[in-house]
């Protein structure tokens, strides 16, 4: 372990965003080291990345896998564990400088809670901790001196544009949506639209279940409420505009009716890069925006009679509570069977929608009741299913 690099932690790192955070970590390997890496279920995807990296330590959170993993890396000094608890564990050791929070929904909120009680700078991966709890998060964070710094790429946006504003005064943040694989499909057509087509995103390359929430926009709906926590605005503050082309991340519009925007090519690696790097900017060898083939840009308002998970997310968020955990937890359960072709993809709207009405609602939730809400709202959604 070399003193005077960067010590990350990744929670999450055989998915989407970890693998390129690893990507960004070995162009840079005289900046940062990996000390940990953790993942779900791609036990031979973790083992390949063990080998390369040499971290300190590895996790499965599925204990299944765990005498595969200890044996493929017997011959290397890497502590070996398994258990969704030991991944909770390794995000609060001393060693670690960042941990990249990039596991998936509302597994992620566990090991987030502990890395900011250890005081740790998180870069956050995982909206879905903010969305579950983002009252009780922000509590923590300020109690314990833990730094969030956004990787998505629209609160990375809004996070860019407001560095260096000081305590100037936001009027608005304006979220960007690609509008995703169904943008133009009549509602008649989404009746008939497959897991299959939702999973072909035009501009980005995620994982599936933020790929289903993005046709769905309901990964546009986790964003503000997100983006509620992160920069302490009202709803009335948040605005969504659908912008195809996905080369403007968001903007963020000021007092004075000023709006700054940032701009780049839809690639994960940037707002990852500057999530570790933050305050300081490192050169790239990424591919650069060129005007000449991106001419046009285009903007349209979003359509929540068709996609009426964003206006759930509004809902949620002015309700506060425990209704943004009840809306994760109905999600992912519907997306889980939408992906499956158990039920359609307007049906998952109708059952977030009966879930909505018929959770139990708490007004003040402590993390007891978070946990207690996610078990009962996916059993209930099971039954309406």
């Amino acid at each position: 372990m070399s003193e005077n690099k960067k010590q990350i932690a990744i929670l999450g790192s055989t998915g989407s965003i970890g693998t390129q955070a690893l990507a960004v970590i070995a162009n840079n390997n005289s900046l940062f080291e990996v000390y940990a890496l953790t993942a779900n279920n791609q036990v031979d995807m973790l083992i390949e990345q063990a080998r390369k990296f040499q971290p300190e330590m590895v996790a499965i959170a599925n204990e299944s896998h765990y005498l595969k993993l200890k044996e493929a890396l017997s011959d290397l000094p890497i502590k070996v564990f398994a258990g969704s608890d030991s991944i909770a564990q390794i995000a609060e050791m001393q060693p670690i400088d960042i941990i990249l929070a990039a596991m998936v929904g509302y597994s992620g909120l566990k090991p987030t809670i502990n890395a900011i009680k250890a005081g740790k700078k998180i870069a956050l991966a995982n909206k879905e901790t903010l969305v579950v709890a983002g009252e009780l998060i922000c509590d923590l964070v300020l109690k314990h001196n833990s730094v969030i710094i956004p990787v998505d790429s629209e609160h990375s946006a809004i996070f860019q544009c407001l560095t260096g504003e000081g305590n100037n005064p936001v009027e608005k943040l304006i979220l960007t949506a690609s509008g995703g694989p169904f943008r133009t499909k009549s509602m008649h057509e989404l009746e008939h639209v497959t897991s299959a087509q939702a999973l072909r995103h035009p501009n980005w390359d995620m994982g599936a279940k933020i790929t289903v929430d993005s046709a769905s926009m309901m990964n546009k709906g986790f964003e503000i409420i997100e983006a509620k926590w992160l920069f302490g605005v009202s709803p009335e503050q948040i605005d969504v505009v659908v912008h195809p082309q996905s080369i403007i991340h968001s903007m963020v519009q000021f007092t004075d009716g000023s709006i700054k925007a940032q701009l780049g090519l839809p690639d994960m690696k940037l707002p990852i890069q500057y999530a570790f790097t933050y305050p300081d900017r490192i050169k790239t060898n990424f591919p650069r925006l060129d005007f000449n083939i991106c001419a046009q840009f285009t903007f349209e308002q979003p359509d929540m009679e068709r996609f009426r998970n964003l206006a759930f997310a509004y809902y949620a968020m002015e309700k506060g509570g425990n209704m943004p955990c009840i809306l994760n937890a109905a999600n992912e359960i519907v997306v889980a069977e939408f992906l499956k072709d158990k039920i359609g993809f307007l049906q998952m709207s109708d059952i977030i929608e009966k879930v909505l009405a018929k959770a139990e609602y708490i007004a003040h939730p402590a993390y007891e009741d978070y946990v207690k809400t996610d078990t009962l709202v996916r059993k209930l959604t099971k039954e309406f299913i």
